[in-house]
C-alpha cells in the first residue's frame, strides 16, 4: 500500500455514521414534565405571531409546531430536559434568536439530538450560543434554511465519535450558513445531499473536519476559516463547489490536509491561503477542477496528487516555503500548471519578463518513490531526501513522473484577494536522522553515478 492510500485510509477511517440517513421518526413531544415553561406559550400563539421572551433560565424541552418568531431579550437560556433535542422546529416560517441553549450533554446520536433539531422549511436561527448538546444545529430537509451569528461548542477532549456535528445539514436545498463559530464538535459543518447553499465569514477550528460533505452540488464557500483539525475541509463524491478568500490553517497529523477533494469535479478555489498543513492539497479521482491565485504555504507538501484526478489546471497560484511541492501517486497524470511562483526554483529570470527561462520541475525521483512506496514517507524531510533531490535534478539516472510548470513566475503574484492571517513556525523535526543518512548516501551515490556517466 502506498503512502498516499495510508493516507485515504486514515481519512476514511474517520467517517462519520452520519453518511447513513437520520432517524426514521423524529424525536416526540415527551411527558409534560420535560416541557419548557415557554410551551403553553408557544401552544396558545397565533400563526405569525412574534413571541419576546424575558431573560431567564427555562427548564425543559421547547416544540415549535406552527410558524412564530421567537426574540430572546437579555439572552434567555433554555436548558433541555436531557432526553433530546432542547429546541424542535416543525413548522415552516420559524425564526430563533437571541437565546442560550444548554442541552445537559443529554439525547442520543441515533436520535439526531441537538440544540435545534429542524424539520422544517425556511428556519432561521440567528444570534444563538449552544452548548453541551450532542449536534449543534440541525437541519433535516430544512430547505431555504439560514443559520446567522451562532456559536456552537462541544465537548473540547471528547472523542470526535461520540458526539455530532457542529451544523449538521441532510437533504436541503437552498440554505445560508453566515458568521457562525463552531468549536470542539465532531466535525464543524456536515453536509451530505445539500445543493445550492451559500457559506460565508464561518470560523472553524479544533474539531476533526472543518467541513466535511457528501454528495452535495453547486454550493459557494466565501472568507471562512477552517483552522486545527484533522482537515480544513473534506469533499467527497460532488461537484460545482466554489471557494474563495477562505483560510485553511495549521492542519496538522499523520492524515491531516488543507483541502481534500476526492470524486469531485468542476471546482474553482480561487484567492484561498493554504498555509502550516501537513498537506496543502489532496486530489483523488477529481477532475476539471480549478485553482487560481491561491498561496499554499509553509506545508510538509504542497500537494499530493492521484493519478486517478484529469484534466485539472493549477494557475498564477503562489507556492511559498513547502517542503516539497508534489506527491504524486501513480504512473501519469495530465494535470497542467502554469504560470505559477515556487519559492525553491531559482532559475533566473534573463530577459527580466517575470517569467523564469527554465520551466520548473515539480517532480523528482525522491517524492515519486514518496508517492509509491510506504516507507520513504519517514525520510522525508531528512537531509537525505534533499541531496538526493538535488543530485537526481543534476544528473537525472532514474525516470520519474514529468510534471512541470511551463512557466514559473520569477515574482510572486500580486494577489489582493487572498486573506491574511499569521502561520505559526514550523518546529525542527529531528525524528529520522538515521534512516535519513541512508537515503543521503543514497544522493550521494547518484552524484558520482552522474558524474562517471559525464
Amino acid at each position: 500500500m502506498t503512502i498516499g492510500s495510508l493516507l485515504v485510509v486514515a481519512l476514511l477511517a474517520q467517517a462519520p455514521t452520519a453518511l447513513t440517513p437520520p432517524a426514521d421518526s423524529l424525536e416526540p413531544r415527551r411527558l409534560a414534565e420535560d416541557w419548557s415553561p415557554l410551551q403553553a406559550r408557544v401552544d396558545a400563539a397565533m400563526p405569525a405571531t412574534i413571541l419576546k421572551v424575558e431573560a431567564g433560565t427555562y427548564r425543559g424541552d421547547l416544540i415549535i409546531d406552527r410558524p412564530l418568531h421567537l426574540i430572546g431579550i437579555g439572552r434567555p437560556t433554555l436548558v433541555g430536559s436531557g432526553k433530546g433535542s432542547v429546541v424542535r422546529i416543525r413548522a415552516n416560517d420559524v425564526t430563533l434568536e437571541g437565546f442560550d441553549i444548554d442541552g445537559r450533554n443529554g439525547g442520543s446520536l441515533e436520535a439526531d439530538s441537538a440544540g435545534v433539531h429542524v424539520a422544517a422549511s425556511r428556519a432561521t436561527i440567528r444570534d444563538c450560543r449552544i452548548a453541551r448538546t450532542l449536534f449543534g444545529i440541525y437541519l433535516r430537509e430544512a430547505n431555504e434554511s439560514r443559520v446567522e451569528r451562532c456559536v456552537i461548542e462541544g465537548t473540547a477532549g471528547k472523542d470526535p465519535g461520540e458526539q455530532g456535528s457542529g451544523i449538521h445539514i441532510f437533504n436541503a436545498t437552498g440554505f445560508t450558513l453566515l458568521g457562525n463559530t463552531v468549536r470542539y464538535s465532531r466535525d464543524g459543518f456536515y453536509l451530505q445531499s445539500a445543493g445550492h447553499g451559500f457559506v460565508a465569514n464561518n470560523t472553524v477550528s479544533d474539531v476533526r473536519y472543518g467541513l466535511h460533505y457528501m454528495f452535495s452540488d453547486d454550493n459557494v464557500f466565501e472568507d471562512n476559516s477552517f483552522a486545527r483539525s484533522a482537515a480544513g475541509a473534506a469533499l467527497m463524491y460532488s461537484k460545482r463547489i466554489q471557494f474563495r478568500r477562505n483560510r485553511f490553517l495549521h492542519n496538522r497529523g499523520f492524515a491531516s490536509v488543507g483541502l481534500l477533494l476526492q470524486g469531485c469535479d468542476d471546482v474553482v478555489a480561487e484567492d484561498n491561503l493554504i498555509a502550516d498543513n501537513a498537506r496543502g492539497i489532496f486530489l483523488e479521482g477529481s477532475s476539471r477542477d480549478l485553482f487560481r491565485r491561491n498561496v499554499v504555504a509553509q506545508s510538509d507538501t504542497a500537494l499530493v496528487l492521484y493519478d486517478s484526478s484529469y484534466q485539472n489546471r493549477f494557475v498564477g497560484n503562489s507556492f511559498v516555503a513547502n517542503l516539497s511541492p508534489l506527491l504524486l501517486v501513480g504512473r501519469r497524470t495530465d494535470t497542467v500548471f502554469d504560470g505559477n511562483y515556487w519559492s525553491d526554483h531559482d532559475e533566473p529570470d534573463l530577459d527580466g519578463d517575470g517569467i523564469r527561462e527554465q520551466p520548473y520541475r515539480l517532480s523528482n525521483v525522491f517524492d515519486h518513490l514518496r508517492g509509491n512506496l510506504t516507507a520513504a514517507d519517514l525520510f522525508a524531510q531528512g537531509l537525505g531526501a534533499s541531496v538526493l533531490s538535488a543530485a537526481e535534478r543534476m544528473f537525472p539516472v532514474l525516470e520519474a513522473i514529468s510534471v512541470v510548470d511551463a512557466h514559473p513566475l520569477a515574482r510572486p503574484p500580486r494577489l489582493p484577494d487572498v486573506p491574511l492571517s499569521p502561520v505559526t513556525a514550523r518546529h525542527d523535526r529531528l525524528g529520522g536522522l538515521a534512516a535519513s543518512l541512508a537515503c543521503l548516501g543514497a544522493g550521494l551515490a547518484v552524484l558520482r553515478l552522474g558524474r562517471a556517466r559525464g
